[in-house]
């Protein structure tokens, strides 16, 4: 470490170099739960910074999902070394397959001391959240630091987005920066990504020759909506160009389409036999800004009806080489889309206006207040004010059902199937966008992963509703035990958990409901508090009854 004594009053160190990196980015706002290793970096930062206090690193890496989604640009996450690096590796697969730009600054011990394993130290730093990050490393030299942030922050903005990992030992900050450092904050990439005319002209071709065309469309549309909903625009303006029938992707953790359009035709179920049976009698499908398919349930089957061609435009060149069928192209998916809007041949056939296809309403239950009853609910208040982070996996079929979506951004799906999403991602929404209610659906049982992301919103006075979809047990997995034939699977029923006293212990107002009309009184009255509000929504349980 560098005795101050010995410096230049003027001479830059390394933090002050990676400071100007993180402000060259926007990345400004720190979300964290700090350790010794992280002291020296957070004691330095600017008066311009702002950290976010989390209780865990996986509601910590959470909140900063939610964040990056909101902004749409790279969040920073400061965690522990290897044990809490560890502690937020849960919430790191939702952003990884979610392609959500994120920057881990880990901390590591004193530099010289990482190879004795002294406390600690983090061993192979760079290795420990593989494969879950496009890019990890730990720096060779001190001087190296802040061009591996710059690194790190255009990997993560890059296409395919996603997050990344950098390991800095504690005495690294303090030494003497490059004067050439100044460089970094000036960097950019920028792809281009769109498709030669030739290939353009074939797909179009395969477009406007297909009978019964099928669009599937994934969560890369409505991220790039999100920055240019002109996006949106285009999708429509192809669909309905072709007369083409509209499926969200399997395991939707976006909504690229409007659910009040009248091509719109639901959420494909993510097992091989029904994504097979969906798509039977489409001769040429088109799947933009999704993987081909990221299945859940296992349904042996043929992947396709004979006769159906799929093509795949993806961002992600991953998710273009993995696929087992189909043909795949890589391009940027919102020209992909313009492109594809504006050649195609208008058959001159509408299924009606924009907007025109009617969100149903469940009926009442007598034996008391369904999940689909709570959406309901939801849908009764819906308006341009309200975003939604779902992480209720018994309703996730459901959602873009019942629930009238037609902004980007305005649905949010763990890409994981990784349990306590919903609560931290909701805050970290709220923090990205102050303006907007974000409205958290969760269950009892995955609301236990997350809870402590309370303790923030209630310090924070985030403007978020969350609601426990209280069932009284695994639901998602009871309905999984059935299907596979063993439904005398033990620790699927939780029993009474007391959501209200725990909310009001981290300083969130609180209540609980058992029937529709007291959740709607319920919600209605969270809708106007300005700060959060927790609703444990008591609903029928796994056993078919209701939550004593």
């Amino acid at each position: 470490m560098v005795d101050q004594s010995d410096r230049d009053d003027g001479e830059k160190t390394v933090l002050d170099a990676s400071l100007e990196v993180f402000r060259a980015h926007g990345m400004t706002t720190i979300f964290g739960n700090p350790g010794s290793n992280e002291l020296p970096f957070l004691a330095g930062l600017g008066d311009d910074f702002r950290f976010v206090l989390g209780l865990h690193e996986q509601v910590v890496v959470g909140m900063a999902e939610g964040f990056a989604r909101a902004t749409g640009g790279p969040a920073l996450v400061n965690l522990h070394a290897a044990s809490g690096s560890g502690n937020g590796m849960g919430a790191l697969t939702n952003a990884h397959y979610g392609h959500v730009p994120l920057v881990v600054l880990a901390g590591q011990q004193v530099r010289r001391t990482v190879g004795q394993e002294t406390m600690l130290a983090s061993v192979d730093a760079s290795m420990l959240p593989a494969p879950l990050v496009k890019y990890s490393h730990e720096p060779l030299s001190a001087t190296d630091v802040p061009r591996t942030l710059s690194q790190a922050a255009l990997e993560a903005t890059t296409q395919p987005s996603g997050p990344v990992y950098v390991s800095v030992p504690l005495d690294d900050w303090d030494e003497p920066a490059l004067p050439d450092d100044e460089l970094l904050a000036k960097r950019s990439v920028t792809t281009a990504g769109t498709m030669p005319e030739s290939l353009r002209r074939e797909l179009t071709d395969v477009l406007d020759g297909a009978q019964n065309p099928a669009l599937v469309l994934g969560p890369q549309v409505d991220a790039a909506a999100v920055a240019d909903p002109t996006v949106y625009e285009d999708a429509m303006v192809l669909a309905e160009r072709l007369n083409a029938s509209v499926y969200v992707a399997p395991s939707p953790t976006r909504c690229p389409f409007p659910t009040t359009h009248p091509n719109f035709e639901g959420v494909l179920v993510p097992g091989i036999r029904s994504v097979r049976d969906r798509l039977s009698g489409h001769d040429v499908v088109l799947v933009m800004g999704a993987a081909t398919f990221r299945y859940h349930r296992w349904e042996p089957a043929n992947y396709l009806e004979p006769g159906t061609e799929v093509i795949q435009i993806t961002q992600d060149p991953r998710e273009a080489t993995r696929a087992p069928f189909g043909r795949a192209v890589v391009a940027d998916v919102a020209t992909a889309l313009a492109d594809l809007a504006a050649a195609t041949t208008d058959r001159g056939t509408r299924r009606g206006d924009r907007g025109s296809r009617i969100v149903t309403s469940p009926p009442r239950s007598e034996q008391g207040m369904t999940g689909t009853e709570v959406l309901a609910v939801l849908n009764d208040h819906v308006d341009d004010s309200v975003v939604y982070v779902n992480e209720t996996t018994t309703l996730d079929l459901d959602y873009l059902e019942r629930i009238v979506i037609d902004r980007p951004g305005m649905y949010h799906f763990p890409a994981s199937g990784g349990l306590g999403f919903g609560l931290p991602v909701a805050l970290g929404l709220a923090i990205g966008d102050p303006e907007k209610t974000i409205v958290a659906t969760v269950g009892d049982g995955s609301a236990n992963y997350g809870l402590t992301a309370l303790y923030t919103a209630a310090q924070l006075g985030t403007k978020t509703i969350f609601v426990i979809v209280n069932n009284s047990g695994y639901g998602a997995l009871s309905g999984f035990a059935e299907r596979m034939g063993v439904p005398d699977t033990p620790g699927l029923t939780l029993g009474t958990i007391d959501f209200v006293s725990l909310a009001q212990g981290y300083g969130v107002p609180a209540s609980r409901t058992t029937t529709r009309e007291e959740f709607d009184a319920a919600y209605r009255e969270a809708l106007q508090a300005d700060g959060p509000v927790l609703i444990d929504a008591v609903v029928l349980g796994v056993d078919g009854r209701t939550v004593a």
